[in-house]
């Protein structure tokens, strides 16, 4: 008897064990579906929510419009035409006028057109603007422009020297040299078209105007030839 009780306490507790698993099993089947299906959907809005903060009103991260809501590109537009003439200031200035009533301030600017191909011209223009004084100064370089007597190279056909005022200048032809000149008389011969030539300003004048006017008059000088 006492061997058959223990045979059944053998048997007996295995069964038990058995059970226990099962339940255990059992109830960690349910949380692990729960996991897989339930949980899910919980965590990506949990994302969503914590990239709320970088992400713009458009669901953009780069913040701002969304990635689709961009400004269309213009197009039509009209080409800018190009001047007939180039132009660089050389001076501008402003002068003071004392009155009656007080002092009285205008610009005094200095200009020089040209179209590279021959064709340069310094003018002056005076105003209480800068850009009305800008336009009457354009309109005087266009009013005294001269043509410049070249050969088929761009090249002077001879050395010219002269005097203007102040200021006392000589251009000289020079083949292989390039644009060798300064102050505002290499403005005039690089607005005037001309190639491979060598200037120099023999007076000690400061004035840009009188050295522009000088290098406009030895080319009035030049014959062709």
């Amino acid at each position: 008897m006492e061997e058959n009780k223990q045979q059944e306490a053998t048997t007996d507790t295995p069964v038990l064990d058995t059970a226990a698993t099962d339940t255990s099993t059992a109830t960690d089947a349910p949380a692990a579906g729960d996991v897989a299906t339930g949980d899910a959907p919980a965590t990506d809005e949990a994302k969503g929510d914590r990239r709320g903060g970088r992400m713009g009103r458009g669901g953009d991260r780069r913040g701002g419009r969304g990635g689709n809501d961009r400004r269309p590109r213009r197009t039509g537009r009209p080409e800018r035409t190009r001047p007939e003439f180039d132009q660089k200031i050389i001076s501008i200035r402003r002068v003071t006028r004392v009155m009656a009533g007080g002092r009285r301030f205008n610009f005094s600017v200095a200009m020089v057109l040209g179209d590279k191909n021959g064709k340069v011209g310094v003018g002056i223009g005076k105003a209480g603007d800068t850009q009305l004084a800008i336009d009457k100064a354009m309109r005087d370089a266009k009013k005294h422009m001269i043509q410049i007597p070249l050969t088929k190279d761009g090249h002077l056909p001879h050395d010219v020297h002269t005097k203007y005022a102040s200021s006392e200048v000589m251009i000289m032809p020079a083949p292989g040299r390039g644009l060798v000149a300064g102050s505002s008389v290499r403005t005039v011969l690089e607005l005037g078209g001309v190639k491979d030539v060598t200037a120099k300003i023999f007076s000690r004048s400061k004035n840009k105007l009188n050295n522009a006017r000088a290098a406009v008059e030895a080319l009035k000088l030049l014959k062709k030839n």
